[in-house]
Parts: structure tokens; sequence; C-alpha cells
């Protein structure tokens, strides 16, 4: 049995990963105050047009490019397809891709609801395929059983590194976006439960501290991948100082950038980590 995965620009997976894989990624709709970029806009150009302060939207993909993703393998034997997409609490992509399956009358598919995005989707992706290629004659069944084991256990913890972003979109009050300022209060999320949830507040360095008690927890058989939103030296430095502690080789992690659809929202300078428990 081969195996296809078709899932969405939400997720932020490594390029060279996905071409060398053959994953299919279908983009996602950027609209800044009218000016769309149907196709997204690469990671630099992105954040570069955020710099002027005006809070894009984004469009999910919508049925016709899931079924234009499908159709070549719509009942073929020796094909099965995993469609893996964003948390259904964060948008509404998964209808669409059970849209374009119910239309295309498709058996040999599988729709995952990820329960995450952006690089924790990612690793789930990148672990299923690992899975996937030691595991040769693994029958649908099973691979479907291990990319629900995984979704359940991966985690992300994150730091917001600049709370203008989250102000301008309206989750952070005035009053608590000044006393943060000053205080060099930084607020720390996680993604679980298919949910962003805000799990604490840290000054300072007491931040990545937090985040590294968090790690502790983690299932060591799988890595631990590392991710940030246009400030590679924020995850670098955070690497570098705790590599010890989180048991890490900072010359072989994979670091991943944030793209446009969690960076509307977190805005640059966050930086965080992905683990399985």
């Amino acid at each position: 049995m081969k195996y296809k995965i078709v899932t969405e620009a939400s997720v932020d997976l490594p390029k060279g990963f996905a071409e060398a894989n053959d994953i299919t990624i279908l983009p996602i709709e950027v609209n800044f105050n009218g000016e769309l970029f149907p196709e997204g806009l690469p990671n630099d150009e992105f954040y570069e047009k955020l710099k002027t302060g005006i809070i894009p939207k984004t469009s999910q993909p919508n049925q016709y490019k899931f079924e234009n993703a499908l159709k070549d393998y719509v009942n073929k034997e020796d094909w099965f397809v995993l469609t893996i997409v964003i948390s259904s609490d964060l948008a509404g992509t998964i209808a669409q891709a059970k849209n374009a399956v119910e239309s295309l009358g498709m058996k040999n598919v599988y729709v995952c609801d990820s329960r995450v995005t952006t690089f924790a989707e990612g690793a789930v992706i990148m672990e299923i395929v690992k899975y996937i290629n030691s595991h040769k004659d693994a029958k649908p069944e099973e691979v479907i059983a291990e990319l629900e084991r995984l979704k359940e256990s991966v985690r992300l913890v994150a730091v917001i590194g600049d709370l203008k972003y989250l102000r301008q979109g309206g989750r952070l009050g005035a009053a608590s976006y000044v006393a943060a300022s000053v205080l060099n209060i930084r607020p720390i999320i996680s993604l679980d439960g298919g949910k962003v949830n805000n799990i604490a507040k840290k000054i300072g360095e007491k931040a990545n501290e937090f985040m590294v008690q968090c790690a502790k927890k983690r299932n060591k058989k799988y890595p631990i991948y590392f991710g940030h939103s246009a400030n590679p030296a924020s995850i670098e430095n955070f690497v570098k100082k705790y590599a010890d502690k989180l048991e890490v080789d900072p010359k072989t992690i994979s670091i991943n950038e944030i793209g446009c659809v969690v960076g509307t929202h977190a805005g640059p300078n966050c930086y965080g980590m992905v683990y399985f428990v």
C-alpha cells in the first residue's frame, strides 16, 4: 500500500521535507484589507507586510481545492490518502475536506482533525511519515491508529514575544497590554485539546524556564520540534541556553518558521517547541 498525505497551509512543515515526501499542501488565502493573496505569502513577505499595522484575514481552502488534490487517487486499490487538517476548534477546514470526499465518492481516504496547527501539525505529519517509512507493510487501519495516537499525544508550548498583535486582534485588553509591556510579562500559550490556551504569564527569563519545565514530561522516543515567527535568534538562543536541560543537540534539531495563519494572531517574535507525551 502506498500512502499520500494532503494537508493545508496552516501546517508549518520544512519545505524540503514536504517535497521529499510528496506532501500536498493546499494554499490559504491571505487578505490584507482587500489586497488578496490567493496562494498565501512567503513568510518573509508576510511579516514585512504585518509591520504596516493591518491585521490580515486568512481563508481556509474550499471544497474544490480538496477535490482537485484528491481526484487522482479516488478509490485506487494501491493508494490510501491521509488528509490532515487544522483543529476543527480553530477553523472549519475539515468540513471542506469531508465535503470533497463525499462529492468524489472516495473510500480510500481518512480525514483527520489534527486538533493542532502550525509546527505541531507539522510534527504529527513528520512522525506519521516516519512510521509509514519504517512499517512498509502497515495496513491503513494501523496507520490511522498511529496517526490518532500521535495527535492525542502532541503538545505545543510557546512564548508570545510581541503583545501588540494580540492587542490589535482583540485578544488582549488595553490595561493588560500596558501592564504586561511595562513589567515585561510574557504570556505563554499551549495548544492542547484542540484549542489555544493561556497557561501562564511569566516575567522575563522565567518564561523560558517555564517552557523547559513543561517539556520534562515528554516522551523521549520523539524529538523536540522548535519554531519561531520571523525571529530565528529567539529560538536559537533558547535552544543554546537550555540544550542540556532539554537533552537536545543544537546542531541536529528541527527549527520551523511559523507561517501566516498563526502569525496573523501571534505576530513576529513568538517562539516555542513541540513535543510528544
